[in-house]
């Protein structure tokens, strides 16, 4: 019997073992689950939607972003669940199938650009940088936005701006907007935000109470100027704050 033979094969059977469960190919399992989730959550929810699938630039955008790279390293395990996750100082990161509809519900296009009210972690940056030319994005929290500022760039977001600011007034100089996504709950939409929305464009935003279930609100501004707006579906988001 000579087992020191058999010890080499042991070593590759685990190397072998080893590989077909990396972190990689468990980040790119995880990512797939979610995909099929927010599908299913999109077909669920297609009657207040007006339609019952993402658009195939919103999904390929979802799939691609690495949102492992944007939670604190405490939260990374359950990047890829289907649940907003906390980013510090009493924010969070939105959960992916939010953060997906509210996407599609502005129909980004390749040659946009938008702005991004509530930075937060970056995620809802990244997802829109994947499709749209430029995104201007504001953060209130002075450290949570210059945390997100290097991550975008570490990862390789080379459209997208961002400073610290009350995304309340917007970024005038950033815009005209052909889109517009507010990541946190208000009492109302803001004025200086419809102005700085082009003739054609959208703009998303959760209204309603602070800290309470809020409206998601989808406004559309026609070639005209006149706006026109629709509830989508009820949400829950941190408050807006800032001066105003």
């Amino acid at each position: 019997m000579r087992f020191p033979l058999r010890i080499p094969a042991l070593l590759i059977l685990a190397s072998l073992l080893a590989v077909s469960v990396s972190p990689a190919n468990e980040v790119a399992q995880s990512r797939d689950r979610l995909l099929r989730e927010i599908a299913d959550d999109v077909r669920r929810t297609a009657q207040y939607l007006g339609r019952d699938r993402l658009n195939p630039a919103v999904l390929a955008a979802m799939k691609n972003v690495p949102r492992h790279e944007l939670v604190p390293d405490n939260q990374r395990r359950y990047a890829y669940e289907n649940r907003p996750l906390p980013i510090g100082y009493g924010q969070t990161i939105s959960q992916p199938y939010i953060v997906a509809i509210m996407t599609e519900l502005i129909d980004p296009e390749a040659g946009d650009v938008v702005l991004e009210v509530g930075t937060g972690s970056g995620y809802q940056a990244a997802v829109l940088a994947e499709i749209v030319e430029r995104v201007c994005t504001l953060e209130i929290i002075p450290q949570l936005a210059k945390r997100a500022k290097a991550d975008l760039h570490r990862i390789g977001y080379s459209n997208v701006r961002s400073r610290k600011g009350d995304g309340y007034y917007g970024w005038p100089e950033c815009g005209p907007f052909d889109g517009i996504v507010v990541t946190a709950g208000a009492s109302h939409v803001p004025p200086p935000l419809i102005e700085q929305l082009k003739p054609g464009g959208k703009l998303i935003i959760p209204v309603g109470s602070r800290f309470m279930t809020q409206q998601l609100l989808l406004v559309e501004k026609d070639e005209a100027g006149e706006l026109r707006t629709r509830q989508i579906l009820p949400v829950r988001f941190v408050p807006l704050t800032g001066g105003h």
